[in-house]
């Protein structure tokens, strides 16, 4: 066994250990299993929101960019990210943790009544079931290539490794294992970035050798790809976060309305610099200075360049795992912070599904007056039911039917345009108008999805030209079918609760 499975190994049994000791308090009430008794500080709630959203794109794809490009345009993604927690913070943080909600959907239903839950929460589900799946995926093709494991292997492990602690401890333990991910996440890159740094003599001189090998001189400015493209991952930044289960569940745990919006405004200064970490790095390969990426080997794409040459989706792995640049305890160090990314996206995720499903399916539409006891029962088995859906959809989806899973970010973009006119323009909008939204938008963006692949098929567009982003087409259509509805249907309730109740003490079956 190789020192970097070891560490890795070592790293995430101890992180299932850990998350043992949450087990009793996650099983005090619902409350506590799925939104950790609402009860996390500051700065618990500011990592756990950036753990989440720094995963398989915030590391994999954005080194990947950056070694292609040349440049450090990709950070790009992590900028409008953190511009989206420090909006959230300033608008919506505050009114969803005031209504003491543990869904999106039941914010909704606070708004517009429990006709617009229910639409809404099997939207979201489909949304983050499609997600979890694609995340599965993202997770175990990194596994099997970084140790040679077969897909089905991969898919496995990955899996029982969130299903171990998410099935012990809830939200609890997604918010322990959360910090302990970014602090190994940042320690592993950090240390890797200034090794990379001091090895090639400074931001100066890795800019030098760029240019020399045919990057721009502006390589270092993010918006160097041009307004469109950067309002474009701007605008998805900031609503996919607004109405996205998984990224704001922490909100929904914080301990005041105040701890909320500090929180996500944190979460901001978290995700942002992570970005640039892993991008420099995906730079430092690029030069050839620290391996031959021209060279052969377990973690090389045969198919790449005439010699063949490093796969871009492993440039982080491969440099890692080169002895020359970095010690192997510090670069299996750095490994498990890699996967610790990707999985800490992975949990959340699954999460979202197993949270929509127990509080706006079972307890809203099922089971209303289920206690605690039996609330924590359904989610537990929903943690494992969950995996036996996605495992093998992981497995077997290939091809277009993974581009469908941008119809998350659309129905994430709907839901964040009737959350934000819902708060602050709530006495025009009627409740046919958000039904229509989430059942007219989600179609649209769907049917634009299909559009997409059918034309890169027929070869009327290249292979990743689109000819609308789902964004504009979920945002455009979730307007227009608000307007419809709103023209055609009856009117949302008069008066609505500005604040829900506590949770009340858990009754015991």
């Amino acid at each position: 066994m190789n020192i970097y499975l070891l560490i890795i190994i070592a790293y995430f049994g101890f992180v299932t250990f850990i998350s043992f000791f949450t087990k009793k308090i996650a099983s005090r009430s619902a409350a506590d299993y799925l939104i950790a008794g609402r009860n996390l500080g500051v700065i618990a709630c500011a990592v756990v929101v950036a753990s989440e959203w720094l995963g398989g794109m915030s590391t994999i794809g954005v080194s990947e960019k950056a070694f292609e490009t040349g440049t450090m345009q990709p950070i790009l993604y992590n900028i409008s990210t953190a511009l989206g927690m420090v909006i959230i913070g300033f608008t919506v943080a505050r009114h969803y943790r005031e209504n003491n909600v543990h869904t999106v959907s039941e914010m909704l239903e606070n708004l517009f009544g429990r006709r617009a839950r229910a639409v809404s929460a099997v939207a979201f589900m489909f949304a983050y079931i499609v997600l979890a799946f694609v995340q599965l995926q993202t997770a175990s093709s990194v596994i099997a290539a970084m140790f040679d494991f077969g897909r089905l292997e991969s898919i496995l492990i990955a899996a029982i490794i969130i299903t171990g602690y998410t099935y012990i401890g809830g939200m609890h333990a997604l918010a322990i294992t959360g910090i302990m991910h970014v602090v190994v996440m940042f320690f592993g890159m950090g240390v890797a970035t200034v090794i990379g740094l001091n090895e090639i003599n400074g931001l100066g001189s890795l800019h030098s050798q760029l240019v020399e090998l045919g990057s721009p001189e502006n390589l270092y400015n993010p918006f160097s790809g041009g307004l469109g493209y950067a309002w474009n991952l701007i605008l998805g930044g900031v609503l996919g976060g607004m109405a996205g289960q998984a990224s704001i569940q922490p909100i929904f745990a914080a301990k005041s309305a105040a701890t909320a919006k500090k929180a996500a405004v944190l979460s901001a200064f978290i995700i942002a610099p992570f970005g640039i970490l892993v991008a420099l790095l995906g730079l430092m390969v690029k030069t050839g200075q620290f391996y031959d990426i021209t060279a052969t080997g377990p973690l090389f794409d045969p198919t790449i360049g005439e010699a063949g040459g490093i796969d871009p989706k492993l440039v982080l792995p491969t440099l890692m795992t080169t002895p020359e640049f970095i010690h192997p305890v510090l670069g299996g160090i750095a490994l498990a912070g890699i996967l610790a990314a990707i999985l800490s996206t992975v949990g959340p995720v699954n999460f979202a599904v197993v949270t929509i499903a127990t509080k706006d399916i079972y307890h809203g539409l099922i089971n209303k007056t289920a206690v605690d006891a039996s609330i924590i029962r359904t989610a537990r088995r929903l943690v494992i039911m969950v995996n036996v859906i996605t495992i093998p959809i992981a497995y077997y989806a290939s091809g277009a039917i993974l581009d469908l899973a941008y119809i998350s970010y659309g129905i994430r973009a709907i839901g964040a345009i009737v959350i934000v006119m819902g708060i602050y323009q709530r006495g025009w909008i009627k409740v046919e108008g958000v039904r229509m939204a989430f059942i007219g938008g989600t179609i649209a963006v769907l049917l634009n999805i299909l559009l997409n692949i059918v034309a890169r098929r027929l070869n009327w567009l290249a292979e990743n030209e689109i000819f609308v982003e789902d964004t504009y087409v979920a945002i455009g259509a979730a307007v227009i079918f608000i307007i419809i509805g709103t023209i055609t249907g009856k009117k949302a309730p008069k008066k609505l609760p500005a604040e829900k109740e506590e949770e009340p003490p858990p009754v015991k079956e």
